[in-house]
């Protein structure tokens, strides 16, 4: 089925990153052409696009992902879909979708593979299901497909205020862990309560370790979910359980910490990394469990992102921004049209 659009011709507009720097001096508008729609495949009305962490590093040229330039940036959206491919049978034009995606949010229409798309509950705003799926991937990834964390383990997530942290909360509670959250602002460690957590500390506080072995009896952290890096890194590990498994999630801290190997072998410990993106493309036969998995969660509420701030999408560059300052609470959304 397919809309009554044309299936080329018109153009929409988008963001373009031009050059490498910081989001002020690298991003432009312009008018993007209407291309045909490859099969397999939708073209989406942009309602809402997420801002995440990763926007600010692939803008300076310091993520993994490195597309050349010029590109659209942005890693989530949700919108309408205007139009379907001729094979496509199971997403009809007028639905309500979220995408996750490399490159290409920040538009007011995006092309995306069906497998990239889920439905979007009802009950969620756009701005709300344009924030789910970063962050709920990337703490699916890390404590399901990578970390096994178990019904009753202590499970300590640093950045836990930020959007990613907070995902890592509300699923780690949903799992059964004991949920210890780490976070650098009183209005911060109050959302990650919210969304699930038993225990918060500051961050700000050099001795959030000893407290923390002290609120467990010196057990300490099974898990350790760490978007932060740096020395949270460092304070984090003192905290690590025998056999405990830490999950090395990014570096919003802009340091990348290294940790001698005896240290490992002391603490019979693991150190993962997890590339939430690349989990799919290395492993697709978790495709499947993942869809399954999200779109319960999506559907059950109990994943709903807090939405902090809405900028229009003239301020884009600005709300980018904001995430480096690292002060915003939850998600930062754009808002397209």
């Amino acid at each position: 089925m397919s809309s009554n659009l044309p299936k080329t011709g018109g153009s929409y507009r988008v963001l373009h990153c031009v050059r490498l720097g910081a989001p002020e001096d690298v991003l432009e508008f312009a008018d993007m052409p209407r291309g045909p729609l490859p099969p397999g495949h939708v073209r989406l009305r942009v309602r809402a696009a997420g801002v995440n962490f990763p926007d600010l590093l692939m803008l300076a040229g310091e993520y993994q992902h490195k597309p050349p330039l010029p590109f659209i940036p942005g890693f989530e959206a949700a919108g309408d879909i205007l139009e379907v491919a001729a094979d496509v049978t199971e997403w009809q034009p007028g639905m309500a979708v979220l995408v996750h995606c490399r490159t290409g949010a920040f538009a007011e229409e995006l092309v995306a593979p069906v497998a990239a798309l889920l439905p979007k509950p009802a009950q969620y705003s756009y701005e709300q299901a344009a924030a789910f799926p970063v962050a709920a991937n990337t703490a699916w990834a890390g404590l399901v497909a990578r970390g096994d964390l178990r019904r009753g383990e202590r499970l300590l997530v640093l950045g836990a205020g930020g959007g990613t942290g907070m995902a890592a909360v509300a699923l780690g509670a949903q799992l059964g862990a004991r949920v210890i959250a780490v976070a650098s602002s009183a209005a911060k460690r109050q959302a990650a309560r919210q969304a699930g957590a038993e225990i918060t500390l500051d961050s700000g506080n050099p001795d959030w370790p000893r407290e923390l072995l002290a609120l467990t009896a010196d057990h300490g952290s099974d898990v350790v979910f760490d978007p932060v890096g740096g020395a949270a890194f460092h304070a984090a590990w003192k905290t690590v359980a025998p056999n405990g498994r830490y999950l090395v999630i990014g570096f919003a801290s802009g340091e990348r910490p290294s940790l001698p190997a005896n240290k490992l072998l002391l603490r019979g410990a693991a150190l993962i990394g997890v590339r939430a993106g690349e989990q799919l493309r290395r492993q697709p036969a978790l495709e499947p469990l993942m869809r399954h998995n999200l779109s319960n969660w999506l559907v059950s509420g109990q994943g709903r992102p807090l939405v902090s701030e809405i900028h229009p999408f003239n301020r884009a560059a600005r709300a980018i921004s904001r995430l480096g300052q690292r002060q915003a609470v939850g998600k930062l959304v754009l808002r397209i049209a």
